[in-house]
């Protein structure tokens, strides 16, 4: 027979086996999820650009202007004000931040050039998507995953109607349209804000101005509106898929999943896309 004590060692040599053991298989079902998501977007982005292609060819079928402008609107005209507020936001937060330690070496005035280059090679870009994430990507993905679980998808499908030319691909063309221009608008009223908080702290206006100016490249300027065209096609990738991908037997549970997980997934795809184009971008010289 074995002894109490021998008994004991086996459960606490077990214990940990076990525990690798589920470790492990959460680990290899993730995984498998996520490639096959990644996979599945892949196919859908494909698509999408084929369509997208086929429409502006001479002979193919024509993308509808109306539905594409409809969206347009939906996705980023409606978004300004909160941009603008956001944005507004932090053009005055920033400078009043970094003020006291830089009038501590007699440079106050230099928070015009820290605030116009985190505006326009990261800030105005990377706010500008997560507002947007939660502004159209939750809606995209909630309007799509309530077309599957009312059989509207299947519907068309039995029409001969492509879900994806008709469903997909304006929404798609109108959030990365909307990102790049709504990203202007976002460096555009950065600066502003932290023109009107300079002004506040005793900075001079035409100093700031010309130091702006001075701050701001072209180079600059084009790598931000890059990452904000990558962001919406991250943004309109991701919600789309997951709209479609809500099971029609899920229902409002499967919508409201879609729509959480259009967000977080679209907020982390962004700030790993950002974190990238950054290395880049520094790598290259163009923030020099």
């Amino acid at each position: 027979m074995r002894s109490t004590s021998d008994g004991e060692n086996d459960k606490t040599i077990t214990w940990p086996v076990r525990w690798l053991a589920g470790l492990g298989g959460v680990i290899l079902r993730t995984s498998r999820r996520s490639l096959g998501a990644l996979g599945g977007m892949q196919l859908l982005l494909t698509e999408t650009a084929h369509q997208t292609l086929t429409g502006c060819l001479p002979g193919g079928k024509r993308l509808s202007r109306g539905a594409l402008f409809f969206q347009m609107v939906r996705v980023g005209v409606r978004a300004i004000p909160i941009v603008i507020l956001v944005e507004l936001a932090l053009g005055m937060i920033l400078p009043l931040q970094t003020y006291p330690k830089l009038d501590e070496f007699g440079q106050a005035e230099q928070i015009a050039t820290i605030n116009s280059i985190a505006a326009f090679r990261e800030l105005g870009a990377l706010m500008t998507a997560i507002v947007l994430s939660g502004f159209a990507g939750a809606s995209i993905a909630a309007e799509l995953g309530t077309m599957v679980t009312a059989e509207e998808i299947e519907a068309m499908e039995a029409m001969a109607l492509k879900p994806v030319r008709f469903l997909v691909v304006p929404r798609m063309i109108a959030t990365v349209i909307m990102m790049v221009l709504l990203t202007v608008i976002a460096d555009v009223v950065m600066v502003f804000g932290g023109y009107l908080t300079g002004l506040r702290l005793g900075v001079d206006g035409q100093v700031y101005y010309q130091l702006t100016r001075e701050a701001v490249n072209v180079a600059g300027f084009i790598t931000g509106l890059v990452k904000a065209g990558v962001f919406g096609v991250l943004i309109g990738l991701i919600s789309c898929y997951l709209g479609l991908n809500v099971k029609p037997w899920e229902g409002s549970e499967g919508v409201g999943r879609a729509t959480t997980n259009t967000v977080v997934y679209c907020i982390v795809a962004i700030i790993g896309a950002d974190a990238v184009f950054t290395v880049i971008f520094y790598a290259y010289g163009l923030f020099n």
